[in-house]
């Protein structure tokens, strides 16, 4: 029996739609970990991003399941774009602004002690570099802040943001451009040197 989790998506997803429900509990796998991130760093609260994140499954097994899924993209790209029009809907229908305070997120993605260096001293350095960029993200209007996770924490192109973001590659590239100008800015006015931007 071949290794599923060595398998390309698109022919995951083709097992997956002739009835093997191993194939789709591999790509799950494959990506569960990094859309969760984005959910829970885009709403910042774990019950809501929970279930974001369990909606989305059940819109893609759905869609899968009628045959409304065509290999076009990557799979992951895809499945980002669910959510996000997931949460894009719950912020509508709760219509209150997207601002929503971090106290609550116990793993903070921008402060995270593993990316520091060795020694004491680079890593409380690194510590309140991090703190910082986190702090000046936060700010950032939320197209912005967005793409700026996309872009480093995803790892995804500009056109897999434009495409999930539903906007032309120039307007993410033009976001993109405007959150480092901005954050440039704040660090400025905040007196915060920020040598990695």
């Amino acid at each position: 029996m071949e290794n599923l989790n060595q398998l390309a998506d698109d022919v995951l997803i083709g097992l997956y739609s002739k009835g093997n429900t191993r194939a789709f509990e591999a790509i799950l796998k494959r990506y569960q970990d990094k859309l969760y991130s984005y959910i829970n760093f885009v709403v910042r609260n774990r019950d809501l991003a929970d279930d974001i994140f369990q909606e989305t499954f059940v819109k893609a097994i759905t869609t899968l399941q009628k045959g409304g899924y065509s290999c076009t993209g990557k799979f992951g790209a895809w499945l980002t774009r669910i959510a996000h029009n997931l949460i894009i809907d719950y912020f509508r229908q709760q219509s209150v602004d997207n601002t929503v305070s971090n106290d609550a997120v116990e793993y903070d993605l921008l402060n995270d002690a593993r990316l520091s260096d060795s020694n004491v001293e680079d890593s409380m350095i690194n510590r309140q570099t991090l703190a910082d960029v986190r702090r000046l993200v936060d700010m950032l209007p939320d197209n912005q802040r967005e793409v700026v996770f996309m872009r480093y924490y995803q790892d995804l192109s500009f056109k897999e943001i434009a495409d999930i973001t539903g906007v032309s590659i120039n307007t993410a590239l033009g976001r993109m451009r405007y959150a480092l100008i901005n954050i440039r800015r704040m660090a400025v006015e905040k007196d915060i040197a920020l040598n990695m931007i």
